[in-house]
């Protein structure tokens, strides 16, 4: 007998059937409305997600931008070489890709092994290959092989400027010089090569390639003359072999401008293998950490990243604060008889025997310190110290190189009588040459504190010109008084003073000698140095060279004025000729 379902537990089950219905028609409109979501909405963000799990992408690397210089002469260019590379599903024939990267890289097994067999996207093997070298391992046609064209840095003149010009590392990114000032112009921007391959990551043929062409970097226009920067640095070379120095500096400005025309810093170094270390140094007996030190002392530019003593060159300082300020006059006397008291310490003049009686010019092209240090006296402390100031002295340059170092001065209340008389005639402070130079052109042309640079404008690879650039000039830093005297005065110690080395035939030109002594003291290490310019009546040009530590005669008139003697005979003519000034 078959018990009846009570009419109340009927109703329960159709009403759980109609529920359970009711959500699997809600979960399924759920589904169906996510799947629409995701088809319709999302579509692009899915489409882009799989392309990806299948693409893949390399690198193409943009032309640096040119260095050229004044006379359109590439400075630093590019070279074509490759980047060899391997993608590891894509290998058809281990063995094969192994035994002719071998070959024709010059790379160990165990280096191209590891590389070969390890599971990446893509696995660089070499960067920088020359490009007869990967147009050879490209006619291999070997499967998951890649050889793609790239550039390197290449400089034509090797060593010229090298430590104006700087040099790149294995990214192509500026390490130091202009390179890296300069960097966000040179740089341009990377393009990128698009593959497509399937599940197991081979290349599928028929959806080619999708290439992202490179932005090529902007040329850089520099002032640096090659001309005049080539034989700049084969008289600092000359010169540092016959007088055995340590170094030899010589830097070439217009002082009207700020332009820099050369710089060099001998001994130099190849751009083209710059972490050569110098052939007396075993670098397998060398740490990490010296063979970087040593390379940064390579690197260095002492025309901006060292300091010294100027020594006599600073006293056209000491004058033109003295002529501005009106406690000295050309004409003025005094008498010098071999030294000078000061407190208790017996100041000497380089001449023994004193220069008797003497006027303003005459103490200047005798290059006397006692005139020196009693215009020193006269202008006090407190007022000199504002010259300094207002000539700019105590502030870095702005020059356009990375690394300068600024004046080392005692500050202003620890100077005392002792300290405010060899000031005056150049000693116990510090200054950079190019800080040097920049102050003496504001001093003999009118008045103009300029800023040195060597950029003038970036443009194309076409020369459509894309920036030019713009550096501050202070005015008002002398009066064109001064500016005129001081002129005069500078023309008289080449014609007929201590500088008469540095005379040209046939040109007036102006100058001023030293003979500094490096710290310790009684080291017997001497700087010798000239800073001179011409034409003397209207500066056009501005040159200072520095030999560090010669051996046998130090004296910066018998030794450096010739230096800049030299370069003016040959470099004055040439700049007449293209009139100074091609900007």
């Amino acid at each position: 007998m078959t018990e009846e379902i009570p009419y109340q537990h009927k109703t329960y089950h159709r009403s759980k059937t109609v529920t359970a219905l009711f959500l699997c028609i809600i979960a399924f409109a759920g589904l169906m409305g996510r799947l629409a979501y995701l088809m319709i909405f999302q579509s692009e963000y899915y489409t882009m997600k799989a392309r990806e799990l299948h693409e893949r992408e390399r690198s193409i690397k943009a032309a640096r931008g040119r260095i050229i210089d004044a006379n359109g002469k590439i400075l630093a260019d590019n070279k074509t070489v490759c980047t060899i590379s391997v993608i590891h599903n894509q290998i058809a024939d281990q063995e094969e890709v192994i035994a002719v990267l071998c070959k024709e890289l010059g790379l160990s097994e165990e280096y191209v092994r590891k590389r070969v067999e390890k599971y990446s996207a893509i696995e660089k093997i070499k960067s920088n290959v020359d490009k007869s070298i990967g147009d050879a391992i490209r006619a291999y046609d070997l499967a998951g092989v890649k050889v793609d064209e790239d550039y390197k840095r290449y400089y034509p003149f090797d060593s010229l400027a090298s430590k104006v010009l700087g040099f790149t590392g294995g990214d192509n990114q500026g390490i130091i010089g202009l390179e890296v000032i300069y960097e966000e112009y040179l740089q341009g921007e990377a393009g990128t090569i698009l593959t497509v391959t399937d599940a197991k990551g081979v290349e599928v043929a028929e959806a080619g390639e999708e290439r992202v062409e490179p932005i090529d970097g902007q040329d850089l226009y520099v002032s640096l003359d090659m001309n005049i920067q080539s034989y700049a640095t084969q008289l600092a070379l000359q010169t540092m072999e016959t007088k055995e120095a340590q170094s030899v500096s010589i830097l070439v400005m217009n002082p009207r401008n700020g332009e820099i025309l050369a710089m060099a810093n001998v001994p130099e170094f190849n751009l083209n293998d710059p972490y050569a270390l110098p052939e007396t140094v075993d670098a397998d007996t060398v740490s990490e950490e010296e063979k970087q030190n040593l390379l940064n002392g390579i690197w260095r530019n002492g025309c901006i990243n060292d300091t010294y003593e100027p020594g006599s060159t600073f006293k056209i300082i000491t004058a033109a604060a003295g002529l501005e300020a009106a406690v000295v006059k050309p004409e003025d006397t005094f008498s010098c008889p071999g030294y000078i008291m000061v407190e208790d310490r017996r100041i000497r003049c380089h001449k023994a025997g004193g220069h008797g009686a003497e006027d303003f010019v005459q103490g200047t092209m005798n290059s006397c310190n006692p005139v020196f240090i009693t215009v020193g006296m006269r202008l006090g402390v407190e007022r000199y110290y504002s010259y300094f100031k207002q000539f700019g002295l105590l502030d870095r340059t702005g020059i356009d190189l990375p690394g300068e170092a600024g004046t080392i001065m005692h500050n202003v209340e620890n100077i005392g009588p002792v300290e405010l008389a060899t000031i005056s005639f150049g000693q116990s402070f510090q200054i950079t040459p190019i800080q040097l130079a920049v102050t003496a052109s504001s001093i003999i042309n009118g008045g103009k504190r300029v800023t040195p640079h060597f950029a003038v404008k970036t443009a194309d690879s076409d020369g459509n010109n894309s920036h030019t650039f713009t550096y501050p000039v202070r005015e008002n830093v002398v009066s064109t008084e001064t500016s005129e005297t001081m002129r005069y005065i500078l023309e008289q110690v080449v014609a007929e003073g201590s500088g008469r080395n540095g005379a040209v035939e046939g040109y007036r030109v102006g100058g001023k000698t030293a003979t500094s002594q490096t710290l310790p003291r009684g080291s017997g290490r001497y700087i010798a140095s000239f800073l001179g310019f011409a034409p003397a009546d209207d500066p056009q040009v501005l040159a200072v060279a520095i030999i560090n530590d010669p051996q046998g005669t130090y004296y910066g008139g018998q030794i450096a004025a010739p230096v800049v003697r030299q370069l003016f005979e040959n470099i004055l003519p040439y700049l007449e000729k293209i009139d100074y000034n091609r900007t």
